[in-house]
């Protein structure tokens, strides 16, 4: 199941992240540090959701 975590989390993680730099952007963050915070935030944020994804496509609670 960790394979498919990890696979998940490359194609939401960059839906997260990118979400969040978008977020960042449109608030008037527009400097380096805000936007690589907000990538490293949906980054890591997209790990639980992952999990969650892969065990609903698992089927195990």
């Amino acid at each position: 199941m960790l394979a498919l975590v990890l696979i998940l989390h490359v194609f939401i993680g960059s839906t997260i992240a990118g979400s969040c730099v978008i977020a960042a952007l449109v608030l008037g963050y527009d400097t380096l540090i805000p936007i690589v915070v907000a990538a490293a935030v949906g980054f890591v944020a997209a790990f639980p959701v992952s999990y969650s994804v892969a065990r609903a496509l698992y089927g195990t609670r």
